[in-house]
Formats: structure tokens, C-alpha cells, sequence
């Protein structure tokens, strides 16, 4: 299986993006991992990883969209970029996945572009896996559509279910609702008809929840509109990175803190891994005729590894076939709400 990654995109590029490929193909050997970007830049990267595996190539792009570009004009504007190219290898059959940590907006605009969408979908959302008391739950959307429409949601929560059966393993996913209270008559006009269509289908709905339950960990899917998402999980990150923060530079106060805060690594450690966006990889976009996993900003090595990772995943569980055949199942929803 060929991966098409975004070797340019990212704060640490091409540095760490083409380090974790490495490390990918070192792995995964029976992948194909294809490094697109300036191939002058990205050979200096691997001349520097020592020997190359034989499963790694490259393939030139002219362009890079930064990230104060609007996702629009680098699509119209940018079309030699590396974050195009990448996409539309996969949108001709050269490869089966792309991967990138540069422009969300871009990524998302070139793939609905160039891959377009799943037969039935409507829109296409950002899964991304967020850590809770007893393990993972996926949130979706996180920035991929801010001008949702009820079906929109109801999509999401199929397509989720859908990962969390074929990738995390879960019988039947307890899909939840992202709502300002669990009564069935809260919120605005966008839950409560979309809480009406996850009612009455064969999704394992749990009902609303609140922001403070996805923690406890009472669905394992959450849905939301991509704005609320997208803040949601920016926040929940800033909070982690600031209470660990906040611990140590306490602990460093004292002898004893310092003892006790030692004392506690053990059981730090694993927390702190839990919270560790590189642990996850990536998230994925659902919904769109191909693989695409979209990485954070900041991802390392490890991150890009992991996001390679999960594509592999994806694509030899063939979750979007199984995507296809549910939404099949759930036509006579789809005409509830336009």
C-alpha cells in the first residue's frame, strides 16, 4: 500500500515529517511511503537518517502553503504545492492514503476536491481521538464543516460508529450528542432535530451529553458542528499542557514536592502519554473517497509514524466500503431533513 505524505507541511518540516516516514517504512514493509515536496530539502533529510529503506521515494512539488494562507486561494493559486500533489496521487490511484500536518483548511478543501465524497455522504468531518477515564472517544467534526445541518451530524455519528467497529475494536459505540444539558428538549434547533434523527435509527445513541462527560467517558463517539468542535479540542489541549505545567512548577518549590512529584512519576507517565497527541497519530477525515489523515501542527516523528500508522489501518479494514454500505441502511432517515 502507497502513502502519500505531506513531507512540507508542518511546523517541524520536512525535518520530523520525513524522520517519522522513515521510521514508517522501517516498519510497515509492506507499505510504500512517498515523500512529496521539495525533493532537494527531502534528501537532505534522509541523507541525514542514514540507510534509506528500499519501500521510501519522493516525488517533487514546487509549492508549500503556509499557514496563513486561506485554504481557498492555495487550492486556486497553489496547485504544484505539496499538499495538492499528495492529495491527487491518491485521488488517481498512485497511492491509497495521504498524510499531513500542514494546512487543515487546505487539506480538507483538496481533498473534497480532488477525492470528493463518498457515495451518500453529504459532508465529510475531522475525527479526532480524545482521551477519557476508560480509554479513547472520537470527536467529530473538529474544523472540517462550521455551517452544519442536522444530517450533517446524524453522517457523523455513522461514519464514527463505523471507525470505532472496524479500528478500536467496539461491538456497538455508544454515540453521544455534544449538547448544553442531557434532557431530551435542550439546546438549539441543530441538536434537537439531529437528537430526533440519532433517536430513531439503529446507532447505539446514548442521548446528550455535556462537555464535562466526555471525560467520564459515557460515549465513544461525540458529536458536534466542526466551530464547537475545533474550539473544544484546542482548549482541552491548552488545559492538559497547562495543568501539567502547573504541577511540576509547584513541585519545584520544595524538597519534598520534588520527592513527591519523583515518587508519582510512575504514575504520570502513562497519563501524560494518554494526553500525547503523537500517541494518536493523526485524525481522520470521513467521508471523503480516499484516506486522509490529518496530523497536528506540531507533530513530531513519532506522530507522523503513528499517523502512517493509522492510514495503513483504514485502508486495509476498508472502513470506507463499510461507510458506504451503512449509510445504504440509513435512507429513509436521509429524507427526514434536507
Amino acid at each position: 500500500m502507497k502513502i502519500a505524505v505531506d513531507a512540507m507541511g508542518g511546523d517541524k518540516a520536512p525535518h520530523e515529517i520525513v524522520k517519522g516516514s522513515v521510521l514508517a517504512a522501517r516498519q510497515f514493509h509492506d507499505s510504500e511511503i512517498l515523500l512529496i515536496g521539495d525533493e532537494k530539502a527531502i534528501q537532505r533529510e534522509l541523507d541525514s537518517c542514514g540507510a534509506i529503506p528500499k519501500n521510501i521515494t519522493t516525488h517533487h512539488a514546487t509549492q508549500v502553503v503556509s499557514m496563513d494562507d486561506p485554504a481557498t486561494y492555495s487550492i486556486r493559486q497553489k496547485a504544484n504545492s505539496s499538499i495538492t500533489r499528495s492529495v491527487e496521487l491518491v485521488a488517481k490511484g498512485d497511492a491509497v492514503a495521504v498524510v499531513s500536518a500542514g494546512h487543515t483548511g487546505a487539506t480538507v478543501a483538496a481533498s473534497t476536491l480532488h477525492l470528493r465524497t463518498l457515495k451518500g455522504v453529504r459532508r465529510p468531518g475531522i475525527a479526532t481521538p480524545f482521551p477519557t477515564r476508560s480509554g479513547v472517544c472520537m470527536l467529530i467534526d473538529v474544523g472540517a464543516n462550521i455551517a452544519c445541518k442536522p444530517m450533517h451530524l446524524f453522517q457523523y455519528g455513522v461514519m464514527s460508529a463505523i471507525y470505532s467497529k472496524c479500528i478500536l475494536g467496539l461491538k456497538a459505540p455508544r454515540v453521544g450528542l455534544l449538547n448544553i444539558g442531557e434532557e431530551d428538549a435542550k439546546g438549539n434547533e441543530l441538536a434537537k432535530e439531529t437528537f430526533a434523527l440519532l433517536s430513531h435509527s439503529s446507532l447505539n445513541f446514548v442521548g446528550n451529553i455535556e462537555g464535562r462527560e466526555i471525560f467520564d467517558g459515557k460515549a465513544d463517539v461525540v458529536i458536534c458542528e466542526g466551530f464547537v468542535g475545533n474550539v473544544m479540542l484546542k482548549f482541552a489541549e491548552g488545559l492538559a499542557t497547562g495543568l501539567l505545567s502547573t504541577i511540576k512548577a509547584e513541585a519545584m518549590k520544595s524538597f519534598w514536592s520534588k520527592l513527591g512529584l519523583f515518587l508519582c512519576k510512575p504514575a504520570i507517565a502513562p497519563l501524560k502519554a494518554k494526553m500525547d497527541f503523537a500517541e494518536y497519530g493523526g485524525a481522520p477525515l470521513l467521508g471523503v473517497n480516499g484516506v486522509c489523515i490529518i496530523c497536528h501542527g506540531r507533530s513530531d516523528s513519532r506522530a507522523i509514524f503513528n499517523a502512517i500508522r493509522v492510514a495503513l489501518q483504514l485502508s486495509k479494514n476498508k472502513v470506507n466500503e463499510h461507510i458506504i454500505s451503512e449509510l445504504e441502511k440509513f435512507n429513509a432517515p436521509a429524507t427526514v431533513v434536507a
